[in-house]
């Protein structure tokens, strides 16, 4: 008699050590965060899709998967998802800004302004709303004064602004002349930047900007010059910002070519002459006190021989920062003591 098959076993699933640290984070936080999505949201798709499977009536699920299609560029999936969030809890603002950001690239621009307006309602608090309503106004042709926030921006219509970027900054140049400190509110976030001018007509410039790839807000200044505001905010990576603003999808992220620099403007500029006029400014600003000191040990480290190096570092670290020499062959023979000021205690810590 013949021998019996062996019965087929069921595909062994992959072991907790197999999956992805995404699938892993997935399976430990199942609120699905925005952070989460943005590491991999073929991955939280799946995740969002087998979570639904088991609650049909979480608005936040819905939405959360809204927005990794977003990502994923599925924008009729997107709406579909928003606005089942909001049938189950119509006071949903997330929803509300979800649903326009999909409806926008789709080219529904009505709907959109109508999502975003809607959710602005709800949380006026949000500034995105704003921003989202200027850009859907922009695209339909619109120039209303419909309330506060867009009659500001339709006043200061004609204060123009540019910028461009270097491979550690993005420099926003807003052309206003004879501005004092006092009439300026610059503040940086993350992925904002909020610029607030009091004209000299009286009349007064605001710009909410939500940034295509975030900054470091304490790295990023501006200054006040007498015909323009230079606002340089510091990259939190060397990449090439295709634009300034961005919201919702993935931005397409380059390496950083410094002979490609865009720009809002309709114009060729020499760019890399730019730069250099930046640097050049940089180096010949006047600094006082602590800051001129600390530049001042800068340029001589940088301009020095490998000796010096190994002098100001070697002198350095082992007089815990109370001696800097230049003399290798002094610090090259001994131990450098610590020696602190007359006026100074040292202290081991």
């Amino acid at each position: 008699p013949s021998a019996a098959l062996p019965s087929p076993q069921p595909a062994a699933r992959p072991e907790l050590s197999e999956r992805s640290p995404t699938e892993q984070r997935l399976m430990e936080d199942q609120r699905f965060s925005d952070s989460l999505i943005d590491e991999d949201p073929q991955t939280a798709l799946e995740g969002l899709n087998g979570a639904l499977e088991q609650t049909s009536d979480n608005a936040e699920l819905y939405c959360q998967r809204a927005y990794a299609h977003i990502l994923l560029k599925n924008y009729t999936s997107a709406v579909d998802d928003a606005k089942k969030a909001i049938e189950l809890q119509p006071n949903f603002a997330l929803a509300y800004l979800r649903t326009g950001i999909a409806e926008y690239h789709l080219e529904n621009f009505t709907s959109s302004h109508e999502a975003f307006a809607a959710g602005q309602k709800i949380d006026d608090s949000e500034s995105t709303f704003q921003v989202w309503i200027k850009r859907c106004e922009e695209s339909l042709g619109l120039n209303k004064d419909t309330g506060s926030a867009t009659g500001k921006q339709a006043a200061s219509a004609n204060v123009k602004y540019d910028w461009y970027q270097t491979e550690s900054q993005v420099i926003v140049t807003i052309l206003v002349k004879n501005t004092t400190k006092d009439d300026v509110n610059i503040q940086f976030e993350e992925r904002m930047l909020h610029a607030a001018i009091k004209l000299p007509s009286g009349e007064d410039f605001n710009l909410e900007t939500h940034l295509l790839h975030p900054i470091d807000p304490q790295q990023s200044t501006f200054k006040i010059l007498s015909s323009k505001i230079e606002i340089k905010m510091r990259k939190t990576e060397a990449i090439r910002w295709e634009k300034l603003e961005g919201e919702g999808a993935q931005a397409c992220v380059k390496h950083f070519t410094p002979s490609q620099y865009p720009s809002s403007s309709h114009y060729t500029k020499n760019w890399d002459k730019l730069v250099v006029d930046i640097k050049e400014e940089e180096k010949n600003e006047k600094l006082e006190g602590d800051a001129a000191l600390n530049k001042l040990f800068q340029q001589i480290y940088s301009d020095g021989s490998d000796e010096v190096k190994r002098a100001m570092n070697k002198s350095f670290m082992e007089s815990g920062g109370t001696v800097l020499s230049t003399n290798w062959m002094d610090v090259g023979k001994r131990k450098v003591d610590v020696s602190p000021p007359d006026d100074a205690e040292w202290k081991k810590f």
